[in-house]
């Protein structure tokens, strides 16, 4: 018999039925809070791993979520040139209160807001790849192109 999920992993399994996938949520007994860890638990490259950065323009106070490939920092100035404003780092009370999500469990759908979403385009080089669903622990297997329609982001060059 399969546990149930916990509260923030079944809001992003709900999300994702809502929205018309399949996709399994799984909450793994390690912690998948970093690319490294992630990648270990599941089986794959640190690149297929689709990490979270949730920033606050500094200007408007909006929240950005930038989906970026596991090794891949990301150049603030790329994005600020996209969203016309200089971008600020998000504490972890304003992910909480934008996302729904403790930082190292936010994923890209099921969020308390809506965000301004961008995808890192080295994703799109991957069959499959493996985001955040809701807690330090728990992921969901996906494909690049459901991640680009579920999320309605914009990709870019994040570098």
């Amino acid at each position: 018999m399969t546990k149930p999920l916990s509260p923030s992993a079944a809001r992003v399994q709900e999300a994702l039925r809502t929205l018309g996938y399949t996709n399994q949520v799984i909450e793994r007994e390690e912690t998948t809070r970093s690319s490294a860890e992630a990648a270990a638990a599941v089986g794959c490259t640190i690149g297929q791993i689709a990490k979270s950065v949730i920033f606050r323009a500094k200007g408007s106070g909006r929240p950005i979520l930038v989906v970026a490939s596991g090794p891949n920092r990301v150049n603030e100035k790329a994005i600020e040139a996209v969203i016309g404003e200089k971008l600020g780092k998000a504490d972890a009370d304003f992910v909480r209160e934008r996302t729904g999500f403790a930082i190292g469990g936010v994923g890209p759908v099921g969020h308390a807001q809506m965000l301004e979403i961008f995808i890192d385009e080295d994703l799109l080089q991957f069959a499959e790849i493996w985001a955040a669903a809701g807690t330090p622990n728990a992921v969901f297997k996906l494909t690049p192109d459901e991640l680009k329609r579920m999320t309605g982001g914009s990709v870019i060059n994040i570098k």
